[in-house]
């Protein structure tokens, strides 16, 4: 073919010289918000599965931590990282067949395009601090005096509280309540501890609750271990029928167990009284809840054991956690879960909004990572005696034994 033939053939393939090359795709930031999630993802911090075992030894697993050392504070920080770490904002889904856990969704959003259109977003107007906090900063800053006679006014109230305190103290008679165990008792309690035999004895059968302790399960008592559910329960119903006993020595309470909070919370929206409903009907209970004084309620998250208590004679919520943490969530639902329950039990109309809520403070706290069970229970113990809460982490041992012993003996004292 002549060369002016191929310059004229149809069939040629043209050539521009001064075409660039094809630009290379663009993914978008999905693919690179991927790599970003992967690499910023953080796991939780979840206990030890040797935790879930209730003969689980708590000091040998801190003092691993340290190297083999005894740590300055009996594993309290890494107590409270774990607690911390477990209480971030997490959404549970459960299966709606079953109602059990299936995974938790991390609620923050990693989203580079979201991010994106969240850093053009105009500022917020911040608010301005009234008027009159700064003409009475103003007026303090002129006259020295007012900050003088504040101080005085804080010191006399802290003094005056102390002196309430003490008051009461005095007219309380505390000796029962750290009344020393006898030889035989404290015989009896060790051989319990460190008896040999098959873990699976059943030391303890509470015939009306149907709780049997076994051996492995009475072990959480020795010191540096954490409470379980049974011996908790078991003690809980203790406490009912020491009441029953002598009903004008204690208040009328009623005591929910370790699983009233968990199946009252456990709805798809984080409540459901019909899970509980028939928990206390006046058949199985022979009185109302509206007929009570206070209302014990356990709550466990996790790692950690808190209380919470309906106060029926003040109209208040309480909150006592050992660690000093608060959850109003858990009033709150409690609030709702009372209103409902006196309306379907009583047909009577209470109006909770008007109700205080009161994270107690100047209480007792723990000073080590495993008594906030054994604390929970000397929170029910002193407040259905209608006493204050006067005892320490020095007495944490003590009414270990203590209570080891009454749950032996089916009584407690």
């Amino acid at each position: 073919m002549t060369a002016a033939a191929h310059a004229l053939s149809p069939n040629r393939r043209k050539r521009n010289l001064d075409a660039s090359p094809p630009p290379r795709h663009f993914h978008g930031p999905q693919s690179h918000s991927r790599l970003r999630q992967r690499l910023l993802r953080w796991p939780l911090l979840p206990p030890p599965p040797e935790t879930k075992r209730p003969a689980f030894d708590m000091w040998n697993f801190i003092s691993g931590l340290f190297g083999g050392r005894r740590p300055k504070d009996n594993g309290l920080e890494v107590f409270k990282r774990w607690c911390g770490a477990l209480s971030r904002d997490l959404t549970v889904v459960t299966d709606e067949e079953t109602g059990t856990t299936k995974l938790l969704l991390d609620r923050r959003v990693k989203d580079s395009r979201k991010a994106a259109l969240e850093a053009v977003k105009p500022p917020q107007r911040q608010k301005t601090e009234p008027y009159y906090l700064k003409a009475h900063e103003e007026a303090r800053r002129n006259d020295g005096r007012l900050e003088e006679i504040g101080i005085e006014v804080r010191l006399k109230e802290e003094k005056l509280a102390e002196i309430r305190k003490s008051d009461k103290a005095a007219q309380e008679d505390l000796s029962e309540l750290f009344k020393p165990l006898t030889e035989e008792e404290k015989n009896e309690v060790h051989d319990c501890f460190h008896a040999r035999g098959p873990s699976s004895k059943v030391l303890v059968l509470h015939e009306w609750s149907n709780i049997e302790v076994s051996k492995e399960k009475f072990q959480c008592l020795r010191p540096c271990r954490w409470l379980n559910d049974e011996v908790i329960n078991l003690y809980l119903e203790l406490l009912k029928e020491r009441e029953k006993r002598e009903p004008k020595r204690f208040l009328k309470c009623h005591f929910f167990n370790t699983f009233f909070y968990k199946k009252l919370a456990c709805g798809k929206s984080g409540y459901d009284y019909k899970s509980v409903k028939r928990w206390t009907t006046h058949k199985k209970l022979g009185y109302g809840l509206i007929e009570c004084d206070k209302i014990f309620v356990p709550v466990h998250k996790d790692v950690h054991w808190c209380l919470a208590i309906i106060n029926m004679k003040e109209n208040t919520f309480q909150y006592l956690d050992s660690l000093g943490g608060t959850d109003h969530n858990v009033l709150n639902m409690l609030a709702r879960y009372i209103a409902e329950e006196v309306k379907d039990k009583s047909n009577k109309v209470i109006d909770t909004s008007s109700w205080h809520e009161e994270i107690v403070d100047g209480i007792p706290l723990q000073q080590n990572g495993w008594d906030c069970g054994m604390f929970m229970l000397k929170y029910i113990d002193f407040h259905s005696r209608g006493l204050s809460l006067s005892f320490s982490q020095e007495h944490m041992e003590y009414f270990r034994e203590r209570t080891a012993k009454e749950i032996l003996n089916l009584r407690a004292d």
